[in-house]
């Protein structure tokens, strides 16, 4: 392994190598320090197979209304494929060089109930990972490594998750320290008293990247087998809590280190993820392609500013010195960018482990408060229309979600047996949720996503 790694990435994908790697290496420029990045795939050789030719560098393009910007990133040092080898990427953890490991392996890779945010002790990676030391799930390699620096006596590294869950520092070390006490409780202990999970929230647009994008660097002269798009805006907000105090310098690059995250979470996985997903259901059904499609329909252009001012933003406290309604208006700017083409389909994936934390969250606040939520009521039968895997004019849809076929079968026997799904409807919430997505997935049902939309913003 190269000595100058600082920062082990598991999950190595395009949105870190756009946002958290381009900043760690803005960090080093401005002020040094060893942090380069060790990434790890944990199932596929593809990222590996890409970068290895290329010395792992890659370019990251920055796509405005007025045009590409090109960098080319250099940061990320190696990739291990944790499948072919997880003796490898455990003995690159317990480096003591490696002060932060890192993740985004999305909602889904933690092994959680995405409702109650404790880990799944029946998950099958979970109970493999119990019985070997050889690990599969993303919180096991994380026990795992810290088991053998504890035995070596290395201090523990800090766990940075980049993932979009709330308070995403308390759930994973809810997650780790599970795990671990079922292993080994002094090593739970010593996890709990030595280790750090600073809470993080990450934003900027990262779309695939796709055959075209190659082809178009190429008739520029810019060879690279994995480019990754992204739009201009960026913003990373950390707590700053890890150990020993041991990370790049990321306050000079424009992180926002604070004391406490969630106000920011909150705001940016509702106002941004809420709407997100909510677009993508009913974006997807009404048959628009991509975000900047969807927002460029007058309807749902209504409906999103709907969601943000109606539903959304008086369920929030705002971060200090942060305008909603302004946040609100540049992010249908950043949605409207015809050069970022974000697609639904994608955004639409893995809805079951993000609906508590995008909307539901939201729709439990405003139940309690009386507040009246058409909207977001109609975006998550919009939801249950998506994952019954037909669309409006019936034909299939490629459902993308780890609970696939579950939901599949649940959304042919209807509404009730979709709310019973108790990893992502709590039963309280459930019942309050009945009456109101049964009448806009009737709604749906009778009038397609577009008129539905337009009843719901007036438009």
């Amino acid at each position: 392994m190269p000595a100058e790694i600082g920062i082990v990435h598991l999950g190595l994908g395009a949105f870190f190598r756009a946002h958290g790697a381009i900043y760690v290496e803005e960090a080093m420029k401005a002020s040094g320090g060893d942090w380069s990045i060790l990434g790890v795939s944990l199932q596929s050789p593809t990222m590996r197979d890409a970068l290895a030719p290329q010395g792992f560098a890659y370019h990251a393009v920055e796509q405005g209304p007025a045009g590409e910007t090109v960098r080319r990133v250099e940061v990320v040092r190696q990739v291990l494929v944790a499948k072919e080898d997880p003796e490898a990427v455990l003995a690159a953890m317990a480096e003591p060089g490696v002060r932060i490991v890192s993740l985004t392996v999305t909602e889904k890779g933690y092994c959680h109930n995405p409702a109650t945010g404790a880990l799944n002790p029946d998950h099958p990676d979970i109970l493999h990972d119990l019985a070997d030391a050889r690990p599969r799930s993303a919180p096991g390699y994380l026990v795992h490594a810290l088991q053998r620096r504890r035995e070596a006596g290395v201090r523990p590294f800090t766990v940075l998750c980049c993932d979009n869950l709330p308070e995403n520092g308390r759930v994973v070390r809810g997650v780790v320290l599970d795990l671990a006490r079922r292993i080994d409780p002094g090593l739970a202990d010593w996890i709990a008293a030595e280790g750090r999970f600073p809470s993080t929230m990450v934003d900027r647009i990262v779309p695939a990247t796709k055959p075209e994008d190659i082809e178009r660097l190429r008739a520029r002269g810019i060879e690279d087998n994995l480019p990754v798009m992204h739009e201009p805006f960026s913003q990373w907000v950390v707590e700053d809590d890890f150990v020993d105090g041991a990370r790049p310098d990321l306050g000079a690059v424009g992180v926002q280190l604070v004391q406490d995250v969630t106000p920011f979470e909150h705001m940016k996985l509702r106002m941004l993820n809420g709407t997100h997903s909510s677009l993508a259901y009913l974006g997807y059904l009404a048959g628009h392609e991509t975000i900047a499609e969807t927002v460029a329909d007058p309807v749902f252009a209504a409906f999103v500013r709907h969601l943000w001012r109606d539903e959304i933003i008086p369920a929030l406290t705002p971060p200090p010195g942060v305008d909603l309604a302004a946040y609100a208006d540049q992010l249908f700017q950043r949605y409207s960018n015809p050069a970022i083409r974000h697609r639904t389909w994608q955004i639409a994936m893995d809805g079951s482990q993000k609906l508590p934390q995008r909307i539901l969250g939201t729709l439990t606040e405003n139940l309690a408060a009386g507040r009246p939520s058409p909207g977001l009521m109609l975006a998550v039968a919009g939801w249950m229309r998506y994952v019954s895997g037909t669309d409006e004019k019936g034909q299939p849809i490629e459902v993308k979600d780890p609970l696939a076929d579950e939901l599949r079968k649940r959304a042919a026997e209807g509404v009730p047996a979709l709310l019973g799904l108790r990893a992502v409807f709590p039963e309280e919430l459930a019942e309050a949720l009945a009456s109101g997505v049964t009448a806009a997935h009737a709604r749906l049902t009778d009038v397609g996503a577009r008129r539905a939309v337009e009843e719901i913003s007036g438009s």
